[in-house]
């Protein structure tokens, strides 16, 4: 169908469109990679246009002009999220910022919140029913489009037909202006590098096979994809649609069999990469764009179950807040989708949110985990919608958790240099105990090599890592659930309490090298519990004594003998050659678990109704198959 000769009544040059814009009219350009970078440098150039407000989502073209002081004269810039290319216009002051969430900006221009007097957007050609996409750019532009009275548009053949909510008849366009030109593209500035691949690490280390992910806008969460690309069955809602994602796609990674809301789909809104994920939208089933009202709704978020949300952010203090739109007084981005799917995983079932981050920012010189934001900076996340937060030193648990338990998790994923200080200033402020002791300075992604996983004879699964400082908590809950028989036997007489300087006492022995102790947890709703503990101390240069807890409803299921074989595996590693270790005489399912493993172990008295057992490496039953992996 020549479409240009059909409605030719509507097709017009952009000059022409453009003068049909009046003086102090509000205007709104479509987003991201999918503004109409045509009809933007006709507007420019328009002499007659004069006192225009311009609203913007993810401004790029405009950045070219925000410079020049005749251009501001004439136009007023609102923007929703702070564009890269915009960045230094809004340290500047050039460009005013309207802090919102995605999910409700639609709805201000539905109600007129935000009135609009002539929408600027970028479509692809009309089909035979006279249907045009507006293909990379559904997000706000829908409602834009809906709620202005005057809607001009690019029609560009390069625009991809998305699927979904995607298209606007001819009948609601008012001026058609034909112009074939690249897309605008988007893609990261910086490369990949050891601290994404550490947080990657980390990230996929929390994402299950059959999750739906939501990646948030960023340099980092693109970067961090990569790193799931062992996973199977990942679904995808989400707000922004990257190249990161395609190699997923190429290798069959998402498939959206698992999702319960409209499983199969990619649901999105917003599409911004380079020419190769542009034609891999284009026409293609599998994506249905819809508007940011649905698509970042929580409600409709929480309808996927096992949601996870991706996301970056600036600084995160010790209490959980988290800035993500600006430093100190400087506006840098924008509050965007963060909240929206934070608050949606939140209630999806089985859901989570991640917010990752490096520890430092300026080449090392400053700490991204703080005692408090940054005079001036705006709380885009506040602390009771946090969970997971993740920099390329771990993970950091914080939901469900007090403030004390938060400043030790966030504390030991800060980079090593500033933990001391950062329990300093939590001390001052009364966060924690006054005696509490530091992390270890150590980098301790070596104990990345230590975590184990046993499944179980009933079906259950214990995950298996070292103790950490911010465990202190998990171990007293432990402790006190354990029977008095069972404490018995662990520590030789009855210990009734397990306070904080019993606790501080146990971990701070542990420098993971010469002493370390590994925990068994298992699932318990949305948390993991404590329900066993190994530990090895040094006695000489060559030998350490172990020992273990296991509670009673996981004893005699193989618990105590997986622990063993993984403290030998450590201790080797350790230049350790042999165990000791002290059991009363009546312990006979502890001298049992040594015996199997140690059928020669020398099992001699103690000081009265314990025994001595010493075990030698060289004499070990276990081989490198049996060694846990």
């Amino acid at each position: 169908m020549d479409w240009q000769h059909h409605y030719a009544d509507k097709v017009v040059a952009a000059p022409e469109a453009v003068s049909k814009i009046m003086r102090g009219s509000r205007v709104f350009i479509g987003t991201g990679c999918g503004e109409p970078q045509h009809l933007i440098r006709a507007m420019v150039a328009d002499e007659q246009l004069q006192d225009i407000m311009v609203y913007q989502m993810l401004s790029s073209t405009l950045s070219q002009f925000v410079d020049d002081e005749s251009f501001r004269r004439r136009f007023s810039l609102k923007l929703f999220f702070i564009s890269q290319s915009m960045r230094k216009a809004a340290f500047d002051g050039k460009i005013d910022y309207i802090p919102a969430y995605l999910s409700q900006i639609p709805r201000m221009f539905a109600s007129h919140r935000i009135g609009l007097d002539a929408a600027l957007v970028q479509v692809s050609p009309p089909d035979k029913f006279g249907y045009c996409s507006l293909g990379v750019s559904v997000d706000i532009t829908r409602s834009a489009v809906e709620n202005s009275p005057v809607v001009i548009a690019q029609v560009n053949p390069r625009m991809p037909r998305t699927w979904g909510d995607s298209f606007v008849h001819v009948d609601d366009i008012d001026w058609l202006v034909p112009c074939e030109e690249p897309l605008v593209e988007a893609l990261p500035r910086i490369k990949d590098n050891e601290v994404s691949r550490r947080i990657g690490l980390f990230v996929s280390q929390l994402v299950d096979d059959g999750a739906t992910l939501q990646i948030g806008f960023g340099n980092l969460p693109y970067a961090i994809l990569k790193y799931l690309d062992g996973k199977e069955d990942l679904g995808i809602h989400t707000q922004l649609i990257t190249d990161g994602l395609l190699p997923l796609f190429e290798k069959k990674v998402i498939t959206n069999k698992k999702k319960t809301l409209l499983p199969g789909r990619v649901v999105t809104s917003l599409c911004m990469g380079s020419e190769k994920i542009y034609k891999f939208v284009d026409n293609n089933p599998i994506f249905y764009f819809r508007s940011s009202e649905f698509v970042n709704d929580p409600t409709v978020i929480a309808r996927n179950d096992n949601l996870v949300s991706i996301s970056s952010a600036l600084e995160v203090d010790l209490t959980g807040q988290v800035c993500s739109d600006s430093m100190g007084y400087l506006f840098y981005s924008g509050i965007g989708d963060q909240v929206d799917f934070l608050r949606g995983s939140s209630m999806s079932k089985g859901g989570f949110s991640i917010i990752a981050l490096p520890s430092t920012a300026q080449n090392g010189a400053v700490s991204r985990i703080v005692p408090h934001l940054s005079e001036g900076a705006g709380v885009a996340t506040t602390r009771g919608d946090v969970n997971f937060v993740i920099t390329e030193y771990g993970i950091a648990e914080l939901k469900g958790k007090g403030i004390y338990q938060r400043v030790m998790e966030l504390a030991q994923i800060a980079h090593p240099k500033f933990r001391e200080e950062l329990i300093e200033v939590a001390k001052k402020r009364h966060y924690i105990f006054a005696d509490q002791l530091p992390p270890t300075t150590e980098d301790l992604l070596f104990l990345e090599g230590y975590k184990y996983t046993l499944k179980l004879k009933d079906g259950k699964v214990v995950e298996f890592r070292p103790l950490l400082p911010s465990d202190e908590f998990a171990y007293r809950n432990f402790f006190y659930s354990l029977q008095e028989k069972t404490i018995y036997m662990r520590y030789f007489y009855k210990m009734r309490t397990f306070s904080h300087e019993v606790v501080q006492k146990q971990w701070s022995s542990v420098d993971y090298h010469k002493n370390m102790s590994i925990l068994g947890l298992v699932q318990k709703g949305g948390h993991k519990e404590i329900m066993a503990i190994g530990s090895y101390a040094q006695e000489s240069k060559e030998r350490a004594e172990v020992a273990f807890v296991v509670r009673e409803d996981f004893q005699n299921k193989g618990i105590a003998s997986y622990l063993l074989e993984i403290l030998i595996k450590i201790a080797i590693e350790n230049h350790y050659t042999s165990f000791c270790a002290t059991v009363l005489r009546e312990n006979s399912a502890m001298i049992s678990v040594f015996k199997k493993i140690f059928p020669h172990a020398r099992i001699l008295p103690g000081g009265g109704s314990d025994l001595k057992i010493e075990m030698d490496f060289s004499e070990t039953t276990l081989d490198d198959d049996k060694q846990p992996s």
